[in-house]
């Protein structure tokens, strides 16, 4: 079965015959679950909207909810939502890094997840969001489309990866953020941004969309694909998360593993994902 998911305006689209009113209440139910930060099944949800449903780009498929993001990634609570949506401190409005302006929707799409996943890779290097907003939107508008940091085109094209270094050299950001002069006529990648293209599995065309990745960089056989599983993280095909939940409640690893048809490496890295990436979630995150 196709997996069909709609976008916001993609809903508002279908008005006749109470089609609408039916897509909207399928969707409210749907985030009210990822809202909660349980896993839900999309498969239930897609089946709601098989008929007259709209068939939207996978970048702006529905996937996550904030905090079902920071938990797949290895994120402080509440980060998601500020890097995709913005928040306040005191009196002060911070605008979002992924989204042109706040929404106030607290799903996360495909393509949010992706860049999402990109700047985790900058927490580290102690580069503020706040500086990497006006390069995004530089990116939005030189590039072109929504999501310019979830095509291969913007770190592998050698054009599109000079207007990167265009773009982070006007608002200072020197070699910081994506790309690095490695001579006079070279430019590569920085050290965060090769280890997140090396993550993502892309579709091969000629803009390369991001079809699906490693949400922890150390641990490449974990990947996260909005197609399967409901975008959790999963390893030869089974939920990381069914298999921890059978090791913490004592099934032995060989166990498991013949259970499941997975090796007993499988299991035990599925195990040292989830203790990863409970202690990443413990570390200061820029906001």
């Amino acid at each position: 079965m196709v997996l069909l998911t709609l976008s916001s305006a993609a809903i508002a689209d279908n008005d006749a015959d109470g089609t609408s009113c039916r897509i909207r209440t399928a969707t409210r139910a749907f985030a009210g679950a990822i809202r909660r930060g349980n896993p839900c099944d999309h498969r239930v949800w897609c089946e709601t909207l098989l008929v007259n449903a709209v068939v939207v780009d996978l970048l702006e498929r529905p996937v996550y909810g904030f905090r079902q993001a920071d938990r797949v990634l290895g994120l402080g609570a509440g980060t998601t939502a500020r890097w995709v949506d913005g928040y306040t401190r005191g009196k002060r409005a911070y605008e979002p890094v992924v989204r042109e302006r706040p929404t106030g929707d607290e799903l996360v799409t495909w393509g949010e997840f992706v860049e999402v996943r990109l700047l985790a890779e900058f927490r580290d290097a102690q580069v503020p969001m706040v500086r990497l907003r006006p390069t995004v939107e530089r990116l939005r508008q030189e590039l072109g489309g929504k999501y310019p940091l979830a095509h291969a085109e913007t770190w592998l094209d050698v054009k599109a990866r000079e207007v990167v270094r265009r773009a982070q050299e006007d608002v200072r950001l020197k070699d910081q953020f994506t790309v690095v002069r490695n001579g006079q006529e070279q430019i590569g990648l920085s050290p965060q941004s090769q280890v997140f293209v090396d993550a993502v599995t892309w579709d091969g065309s000629a803009h390369g969309v991001a079809l699906s990745l490693c949400p922890l960089p150390d641990i490449p056989q974990v990947v996260c694909d909005p197609q399967r599983q409901v975008g959790e993280p999963i390893i030869n095909g089974v939920m990381v998360d069914i298999l921890t939940e059978q090791f913490r409640v004592g099934e032995p690893p060989d166990g498991i593993a013949e259970l499941f048809g997975l090796s007993i490496d499988d299991v035990m890295t599925a195990v040292r994902y989830e203790l990863v990436r409970a202690g990443r979630e413990t570390e200061p995150t820029a906001a």
